[in-house]
């Protein structure tokens, strides 16, 4: 018996395709928005080691309290939007995010770790909001047979914004004068807390700046006319038979590895280059930036991870007009595939070429996050929203697996491929046949 809810969310009829330029552009702001926030969390976990005397282990559970808000809101977030709307579920994600960013003025005045934190997980949750409205919203504004390429075009912002939020913790959250712990606790008492203080306030401006463009950003919403997805039974949907939906159970499973390989990924790259490539650096990467001889390894190897998100913005373009010529499960399928040939590779190779491999990867998973989603939520009809918020779940596989990875990474580096390499195997049976709506 088939189980495919034929009843599609729609537009209202009133609304011209003129009518969703407007409303595209606004969505499409909201993953630039977050895009910021997730890539300012590296620059956190390095940032926080120095001013609140934290080690890397303790520093780390940024990611923690970032991901565990999603998990937590991503459903509640679903359910609410299925009687407000998504109109009023961006204001709220809005609103959260704002609050969150505000809340670190008052944490660096405290210099509390758990506060941070909190403030951290209310961003997380205002972003549950976000992403579980504005990924279905922006694959309905239009043809549903452009949904992916669609939905693939907005993320592309998401990618662009990874870009500049290191650029935004080099120059105005990390100081000019690079210190460690080691330093500080040699120092007299006085003179170290003098320079915590200072690197803790340092995150104070940024994220007021942050909380006012979101708030800007809320007020366009507020003030704009957005259409509305609707069907007749949406008020009514629940979470009943939702679990029959196979391509949607298997799009959550996609969604957990592929989140989970991103995290591992891009968490471990400075490490890998270091490991595979440490004295070695590729030549693009030192036409493109600006390499001194007294910088020390890791510096060159953080422009080297800087090239590999410049290629996942590209990636996520490219993805964007090939979805034009070929379906996104297609598409999808060979950039796994690509993945694993590359992980491979590098698992087994040594120096540069295991450096270029890596990150040619990031080219390769830009798209699947956005397409993963759109496949996973064809064919729920009502439940749409409901389906939306299991695959934002999802994201807590970016809690779950990088310790895993950095588990198996103790053993040797090259070991922190594993598991990005399973997880693209997941992916790749999600694009050749998971994928597939039973009953149509």
């Amino acid at each position: 018996m088939p189980i495919v809810n034929t009843e599609t969310p729609t537009i209202p009829q009133s609304v011209g395709k003129r009518s969703y330029i407007i409303p595209f552009m606004l969505v499409t702001s909201l993953f630039f928005l977050w895009g910021i926030a997730n890539s300012l969390n590296g620059t956190l976990i390095k940032h926080f080691q120095t001013a609140l005397n934290l080690n890397l282990g303790q520093a780390g559970i940024v990611d923690s309290a970032f991901y565990i808000g999603y998990f937590v809101m991503a459903l509640p977030s679903a359910f609410l939007m299925n009687r407000i709307g998504y109109k009023k579920g961006i204001l709220i994600g809005l609103f959260l995010y704002a609050a969150g960013a505000l809340l670190f003025y008052p944490a660096a005045e405290m210099r509390v770790y758990g506060f941070f934190l909190f403030a951290l997980f209310v961003i997380a949750c205002g972003l549950a909001f976000l992403e579980t409205a504005a990924n279905p919203y922006v694959t309905v504004l239009g043809d549903q047979s452009s949904a992916e390429s669609r939905i693939n075009f907005a993320q592309s912002f998401n990618g662009l914004s990874i870009i500049f939020g290191p650029v935004v913790g080099s120059l105005f959250i990390f100081s000019s004068v690079e210190y460690s712990n080691d330093m500080l606790n040699a120092m007299p008492v006085a003179e170290a807390e003098a320079i915590r203080i200072a690197e803790a306030e340092s995150v104070q401006l940024p994220y007021l700046i942050i909380a006012g463009v979101v708030l800007l950003v809320a007020f366009l919403f507020a003030i704009t006319r957005m259409p509305e997805i609707s069907s007749a039974s949406e008020k009514e949907a629940s979470f009943k038979g939702i679990t029959r939906h196979r391509h949607l159970m298997f799009g959550v499973m996609a969604q957990f590895f592929y989140v989970g390989a991103q995290a591992s990924l891009w968490g471990y790259f400075i490490n890998l280059k270091l490991h595979f490539a440490k004295d070695q650096h590729l030549t693009l990467v030192q036409w493109l930036y600006p390499i001194a001889e007294n910088m020390t390894p890791t510096q060159i190897a953080s422009f080297h991870a800087s090239f590999a998100l410049v290629l996942f913005m590209i990636g996520r373009f490219v993805g964007t007009w090939l979805m034009t010529k070929i379906s996104a499960n297609k598409l999808l399928s060979a950039y796994a595939a690509a993945c694993v040939v590359l992980i491979t590779y590098g698992l087994m190779s040594s120096g540069l070429s295991a450096v270029i491999a890596i990150s040619l990867t990031y080219f390769f998973m830009s798209i699947m996050f956005p397409t993963i989603f759109a496949l996973s939520i064809k064919g729920l009809g009502s439940q749409v929203k409901l389906g939306s918020g299991l695959v934002i779940m999802a994201i807590v596989g970016g809690a779950v697996l990088p310790p895993l990875t950095g588990w198996l990474g103790q053993a040797g580096v090259e070991n922190a491929l594993i598991i990005p390499l399973l997880s693209f195997l997941v992916i790749l049976f999600f694009g050749m046949t998971g994928y597939k709506v039973k009953g149509t």
